[in-house]
């Protein structure tokens, strides 16, 4: 982990930066065709970073038509694995280099915390890079038992060019989470950056160009949900797009598939996530601590965010003198300050929506916060509720809000934590082992934590049940499925010319 500067330090490297401005094509920088451009904001302080290329449907052409060059002619699809493997490793060596650069780029840009981007967003957008680069020679095809007279290969072949639309929420991260697994897989991509969060996206893309990354394998372009999202889903040359966002636009993503070429779509969408303590759980110092980390982390903008508190009655009120307790370190002020947890929201529409489930909680009991110190800033809350069926239990908030919800019962916890729309993460805190794995089974989520807080790690999958998402996981060897299809090859070895002379 990198060492922490002061924010004096941090505020001098801002005022430094060369900021990107131009979209990222066929390994250049270059401005919307139609000459637009749009202001990017520091959700932070409310002034301007810069202006960025509004690109729209003809970028979008431009930038699959090389893609589509860069896979037919195979000048990175058809590498050897060692090579590409080489290239990314370049990569991620550079990525490392220029990591307090693209920290300081990125809490400017999200209102992220320049403590959370330090320790946690650039070393994992490295490390994952890294790891996918190092699985590119070790993912073996297969043989399958045919008879004698036959030889069955199973394969996979690259599924060609992917559009890749990421959130806002972890600009890098996420880009990483993608580009790791589909340039490892041989595509050429075509990222569309949230238009809030795009400057990291268009740096990484010149730092992979430096690294060797073929020209036409990376491209990024900035500009809205209608102007480029769209027109890259309904894109009759793109082989499938990856998208991490909203259920709603995901949704559309779909439409998008249907009305084209039956593109496949990964969705990686919302989540209202449970976090259960029983009556047994032990050392309530460290459960509290990972409540808070899972519903604030972020600014609670998260998908995986921990936004309900399922609590045994037996344990809730000792657990929530601790939840008290430890908000304190909960620190909300300015992102480029390392001793901030808590910065701003990313935009000044989402405060706005975030803002109003502040007057939701008015009608219920807040136990802490519920107030905005400043403009696009809210403070930790923590609000109980009478039921599941509360709009703060049900909706997905995507904010520092943590509903509270007492239950009886493990049967009642985990018929509570289910009965909702979304199943992405879920948490479980008990001292009884069978009773801990039996809640884990039956939890319907993509992702259990026992006694803990997390989303597992690069080695294992991250998806959700329901309508947090489907076709697809990112994270581990299972993220290069996406990416790949499997091909048969059927070769028989029947000798019909000896059958012929006999």
């Amino acid at each position: 982990m990198a060492e922490l500067l002061t924010t004096d330090e941090y505020r001098a490297i801002a005022a430094g930066l060369d900021l990107p401005q131009n979209a990222f094509i066929d390994g250049g920088y270059r401005p919307a065709i139609n000459g637009a451009t749009y202001q990017t904001l520091n959700p932070a302080t409310g002034t301007v970073l810069g202006s960025v290329a509004a690109c729209d449907a003809a970028d979008v052409d431009l930038a699959v038509a090389k893609a589509r060059e860069a896979f037919d002619d195979g000048r990175w699809s058809r590498l050897p694995p060692g090579e590409r493997k080489a290239v990314l490793l370049r990569f991620a060596k550079l990525l490392e280099r220029n990591a307090r650069e693209l920290a300081v780029m990125e809490s400017l840009d999200s209102g992220k915390t320049i403590y959370d981007c330090e320790t946690v967003d650039i070393p994992e957008t490295i490390h994952v890079i890294r790891w996918h680069a190092e699985l590119i020679d070790k993912i073996y095809d297969q043989v399958a038992p045919a008879s004698d007279d036959h030889i069955a290969l199973v394969v996979r072949e690259a599924v060609g060019v992917v559009g890749l639309v990421l959130p806002w929420n972890f600009p890098l991260l996420m880009l990483a989470w993608k580009i790791g697994p589909a340039l490892a897989a041989g595509c050429s991509v075509i990222v569309k950056p949230a238009e809030d969060t795009a400057l990291t996206a268009l740096r990484v893309a010149e730092l992979a160009s430096e690294a060797g990354l073929p020209r036409g394998v990376l491209n990024v372009l900035p500009g809205t949900g209608a102007a480029v999202g769209e027109p890259l889903g309904r894109h009759p040359d793109v082989d499938m797009v990856s998208f991490t966002g909203s259920t709603t636009t995901g949704r559309k993503f779909l439409h998008y598939s249907a009305d084209s070429n039956i593109k496949e779509v990964v969705l990686e969408l919302g989540g209202k996530n449970p976090c259960i303590v029983l009556n047994d759980a032990e050392d309530l110092d460290a459960v509290a601590a990972h409540v808070l980390n899972g519903a604030f982390w972020n600014m609670g903008q998260n998908c995986s965010a921990a936004s309900r508190l399922i609590v045994q009655r037996g344990v809730k009120d000792r657990l929530l003198e601790r939840v008290k307790a430890h908000a304190r370190e909960w620190v909300t002020g300015d992102p480029l300050d390392p001793e901030t947890r808590v910065g701003a929201l990313v935009s000044k529409a989402h405060f706005g929506k975030v803002s109003a489930y502040l007057e939701a909680c008015k009608a219920e009991t807040v136990l802490m916060g519920g107030t905005s110190p400043a403009p696009g800033f809210i403070e930790p809350t923590v609000v109980e509720v009478a039921s599941n069926a509360a709009k703060l239990a049900q909706d997905e908030i995507f904010g520092p809000i943590l509903t509270v919800i007492p239950v009886a019962s493990f049967e009642e916890a985990i018929a509570v934590a289910n009965d909702t729309a979304y199943g992405l993460a879920a948490s479980i805190f008990t001292a009884n082992g069978k009773r801990a794995l039996r809640g884990a089974r039956m939890l319907r989520a993509g992702t259990v934590t026992v006694n803990s807080f997390g989303e597992g790690d690069i080695s294992t999958p991250f998806g959700g049940y329901k309508q947090s998402g489907f076709g697809g996981r990112d994270n581990g060897i299972h993220a290069h499925d996406q990416y790949t299809q499997l091909k048969t090859i059927w070769l028989d070895l029947t000798d019909h010319a000896d059958t012929a002379l006999d």
